[in-house]
């Protein structure tokens, strides 16, 4: 059985997609086999593919994100996954209050998977425009997760 891993920001169209394709491509290098998937606390964004920066930041790095469409996290989502990984406080503090009585999987800060670069939070770049930043943390704390699987 692999380990089932769900990626949470706020809308699922830049950090969370990011984070669900770069850990993807990394445990393929890596021989191992994950479920992975993303989402948003909110759902404005419901089915909409990744912000259009993002895609191209993204594919310069070698990463594709067409494929993945926006949705809402959901109450079954805290059962399915073995850990929900969120990319900020607030989206943490969302999970938590969301998460249904008997709920199984664990709650992490991404950036928990990368002390050593003293982040506290993947900045959403839809506001920052730090596209490459953002990445590049989320290359970092990816492979800190997967060191630790």
């Amino acid at each position: 059985m692999s380990t089932r891993i769900l990626f949470v920001c706020l809308g699922n169209i830049c950090r969370s997609p990011s984070a669900e394709a770069v850990t993807q491509a990394m445990a393929g290098k890596r021989g191992l086999l994950l479920e992975l998937d993303s989402a948003g606390t909110g759902a404005w964004h419901s089915g909409e593919p990744p912000y259009g920066p993002m895609q191209k930041t993204a594919r310069a790095r070698g990463y594709d994100l067409s494929t993945l469409r926006a949705r809402q996290v959901v109450s079954g989502d805290f059962s399915e996954f073995d850990l929900i990984v969120a990319m900020d406080a607030d989206n943490l503090s969302n999970l938590q209050n969301m998460r249904p009585a008997g709920a199984t999987a664990r709650l992490a800060l991404f950036t928990d998977f990368a002390p050593e670069s003293g982040a506290d939070h993947v900045p959403d770049p839809y506001y920052t425009r730090d596209f490459d930043g953002t990445l590049e943390l989320i290359e970092r704390c990816a492979a800190g997760l997967l060191d630790q699987l």
